[in-house]
């Protein structure tokens, strides 16, 4: 097996490492901090995952993103939340659903499939519609 770079990390960084690992907003992001500060203060990679109370493929994910970008990366959270294709056609069901309202979500499900030509099942369908209601 290869011998890792050893991770250099700055003064500064350290200074920084230690305050965000408890001061920073989201969890996360102090984990993320905690196996970095562990690895600066000598602790080997897997020990330092452990004690974070992470995988040890995380830990190298975390060492991988502190390499690539420093403690900007690691505080960069990136959640994919989809949107949905009835978004599109927000403003034109809704004026259809005030104008007309549907006295049932298969009736709602069939003016969608009618207006936008998708197809959408009674649960997306209701989520959709108590979004229009908010």
């Amino acid at each position: 097996m290869a011998k890792r770079n050893p991770l250099v990390v700055s003064e500064e960084d350290r200074r920084e490492l230690q305050r965000a690992r408890y001061e920073h907003p989201h969890p996360r992001v102090q984990k993320r901090m905690e196996v970095i500060c562990l690895i600066a203060q000598g602790v080997g990679h897997g020990e330092a995952a452990r004690l974070a109370d992470v995988s040890a493929a995380t830990g190298d994910r975390i060492v991988s993103m502190y390499r690539r970008g420093g403690i900007d990366a690691l505080c960069q959270l990136h959640w994919h939340k989809p949107i949905s294709e009835l978004e599109a056609h927000h403003h034109t069901l809704e004026e259809s659903f005030r104008e007309q309202p549907p006295h049932t979500v298969n009736e709602a499900c069939a003016r969608i499939r009618e207006l936008t030509g998708l197809e959408r099942g009674p649960t997306q369908v209701r989520r959709f519609l108590k979004k229009l209601s908010a």
